[in-house]
């Protein structure tokens, strides 16, 4: 279902030239009201005006998070605080959260991309929507809130946690699409079965599921346990929060990103070189709507490509590939790049196996080990050990074959490794500590 017909089925060229129109106005805002964008601009010999064509985008410097931190809280900001009306940011735990702001027209913004988004995910204003994503700082539950909101559905504003209490409420409710992390949703799946409530018997059609990657196979398991139909949504709250771009419900491949309001490059993370559409790098996005704290160029660290083929669904925005994981989240082992959704999809591929492993890296003498933990289900668990050792074996040797390395597998006892009503913890590096 369409939200916006004018706007998500934009031709080609109308598309760009309304980007370029954007661009140029941003760059001229940041320039005059933003001192870090006016000197890193000067230092790179570049000017708005200079700036003719969207090819022209390449030649402007990178934003970082650690641009962000250097500014923290509000150094970035475009307008005066008297016209921010709202506040978010990460949490932090890697030093100094990253603090973004919005202005009454951002949230505006937000609000229709989130409803955008909701419809593209076949939800209508006859839903129920439970909303158990965070409240507060974290920008996944308000966001969705209001999207839900100027859609016209009925929003439950849940949050995260009290997994009991949120089961009830979809039952008694008649929740019909939730909105939380992929992993939360596998714990409520589990939760559902222990107590004995058949998924099958509540009104759960649909999840939109983001703030963490995942897999097919993940996607698979929680379609399978809940019943549903899993879509993949994304954002981070640099740029926006959640709506940034989102699968369709009728093909289920990509994500539209909504180019009205956000340009994606795809770089090489390492040369920094922009790539053509269709080849795997990382995300930059610069946002041309954005009041509060425009970002040019911002790396993302998500790596993903741009899929330029026309959708069956008809909208003309072009589509992310989903997220296989973060250039910062990769571990080099033994000289090999590993991103933990590789070994995902070998885990996933093995019968017996749950959905719920841990990677753990350490380091003897000047050797990287890794070991990989892994749940496996109560049948298998009760096998003899002999079976259990070839599980982990035939586990061994299809990462080695996939990645060229050795690793040690765990295997655990159902319920071992730490559920998560947030992002899932996937990888303990223990090198650093």
């Amino acid at each position: 279902m369409l939200w916006n017909d004018e706007f998500e089925t934009l031709p080609r060229e109308a598309i760009e030239a309304l980007q370029l129109k954007r661009l140029q106005h941003t760059l001229e805002r940041v320039c005059a009201t933003v001192p870090f964008y006016k000197k890193r601009f000067s230092e790179a010999g570049i000017t708005p005006g200079d700036v003719r064509s969207l090819d022209d985008l390449r030649r402007l410097p990178f934003t970082l998070k650690q641009d962000m931190r250097d500014n923290y809280p509000y150094g970035l900001f475009a307008v005066p605080l008297d016209q921010i009306v709202r506040i978010h940011a990460s949490s932090g735990t890697t030093g100094k959260p990253t603090v973004v702001g919005y202005t009454k027209r951002d949230i505006d913004n937000w609000a229709e991309l989130m409803a955008r988004s909701f419809a593209a995910a076949g939800t209508t204003r006859g839903d129920v929507i439970h909303n158990a994503y965070g409240y507060g700082l974290f920008t996944g539950g308000l966001g969705a809130h209001y999207g839900a909101e100027r859609l016209g559905a009925s929003v439950i504003p849940m949050s995260g946690g009290n997994t009991q209490k949120q089961m009830m409420i979809m039952q008694d409710f008649g929740s019909s699409v939730i909105t939380c992390t992929p992993s939360y949703s596998l714990y409520l799946a589990e939760a559902l079965k222990e107590s004995g409530v058949d998924p099958n018997a509540l009104k759960l059609r649909v999840g939109i599921l983001g703030a963490e990657p995942w897999s097919e196979e993940i996607r698979a398991e929680i379609e399978r346990n809940l019943g549903i139909k899993a879509i993949d949504i994304y954002g981070l709250s640099e740029i926006m929060g959640p709506g940034v771009a989102i699968e369709c419900i009728e093909a289920q491949h990509g994500l539209h990103i909504w180019e009205d309001h956000f340009i994606p490059e795809i770089i090489d993370p390492d040369t920094e070189e922009v790539l053509p559409d269709g080849e795997h790098g990382e995300l930059v996005i610069t946002t041309i709507t954005k009041e509060g704290i425009p970002l040019i160029r911002y790396r993302t660290r998500d790596i993903t490509r741009i899929i330029a083929e026309p959708c069956i669904c008809g909208r003309t925005h072009r589509r992310l590939e989903r997220m296989s994981g973060r250039s910062d989240d990769m571990l080099i082992i033994r000289g090999v790049n590993v991103f933990p959704s590789q070994i995902e999809s070998v885990l996933f591929s093995i019968d017996g196996i749950e959905p719920h492993y841990q990677l753990i890296v350490d380091r003897e003498g000047t050797l990287d080990t890794l070991e990989v933990q892994v749940e496996v289900n109560e049948k298998t668990f009760s096998d003899e050990i002999k079976k259990l050792q070839e599980l982990s074996q035939k586990i061994s040797r299809a990462i080695k074959d996939l990645l060229g390395i050795t690793c040690k597998v765990r295997l655990v006892e159902p319920k071992t490794i730490a559920r998560s009503e947030g992002k899932a913890q996937r990888v303990i590096d223990r090198r650093q500590q």
